[in-house]
């Protein structure tokens, strides 16, 4: 799965999840742009990554807004001259039951998870078509699929970004562009380590394999995604979640 001096653009790249995608690209040669609310969380996540040999560049982005997305696009043309691969990472919770959940709460998941993904993904295509070329891999999750209970913001907007994923595949297939998802399960971070026994009990008991999934787990499924060992693979979504939905 070489990505020799393929130039791609992880949103939420500097920590968790992006992060470990951005270090599983790196190792397959691909210069990599680092693109976080935080910009200097991005700016040390590539500094830690050029010390591998590649070229990389952080940028400061808020994903639910316009005028910032096209800006990091125009900075990664001026820097790269191209994108190859686009990875759509960026994601936030704010959870709570149905009739609890403040509409700003809805709003933000909204905005941040789902129509980032629509920006992200309208500008990158603007350049993809021209270069007949491009892969964009959609971070997904478990719960768009079975949902969760005071997750109805996320589980809605991650269902949305399944449905993006497959009409954007069909849109633009013959332009040479593959657009896929990858679906985390329960994935050991930060977050479920500061959970209470009890309650990593009871989530790995939907869990067949009988135990959390690494953020390397998702990265090697996204690098597949990224490589041309996947050209003829578009609108699919793999599932990295040890069994808990089949």
């Amino acid at each position: 799965m070489e990505l020799k001096e393929k130039v791609v653009l992880i949103t939420g790249g500097a920590r968790g999840i992006g992060k470990a995608i951005a270090a599983c690209l790196a190792k397959r040669g691909a210069n990599l742009v680092i693109a976080d609310i935080s910009y200097e969380s991005a700016a040390e996540t590539a500094r830690e990554l050029a010390a591998t040999g590649i070229r990389t560049l952080p940028l400061k982005l808020d994903v639910s807004k316009a005028d910032e997305v096209a800006a990091a696009f125009g900075e990664i043309m001026k820097e790269f001259g191209k994108i190859d691969v686009l990875i759509n990472n960026a994601g936030i919770t704010r959870d709570g039951l149905l009739l609890r959940m403040k509409d700003e709460d809805w709003d933000a998941v909204m905005n941040i998870n789902l129509k980032g993904v629509f920006l992200c993904s309208k500008e990158a295509m603007k350049l993809m078509v021209k270069q007949k070329s491009g892969r964009i891999i959609n971070i997904a999750s478990v719960v768009a699929f079975m949902g969760n209970p005071g997750q109805a913001n996320y589980s809605a907007s991650k269902a949305g970004i399944v449905g993006l994923t497959k009409t954007i595949a069909r849109e633009y297939a013959s332009r040479g562009i593959t657009v896929n998802a990858v679906a985390p399960g329960f994935i050991a971070t930060a977050m479920t380590d500061a959970l209470a026994e009890n309650v990593k009990q009871e989530m790995l008991k939907s869990i067949p394999v009988g135990k959390f999934g690494s953020v390397d787990d998702v990265a090697t499924a996204v690098a597949f995604f990224a490589s041309p060992d996947s050209s003829y693979i578009t609108g699919q979504v793999i599932h990295v979640n040890g069994g808990m939905y089949m």
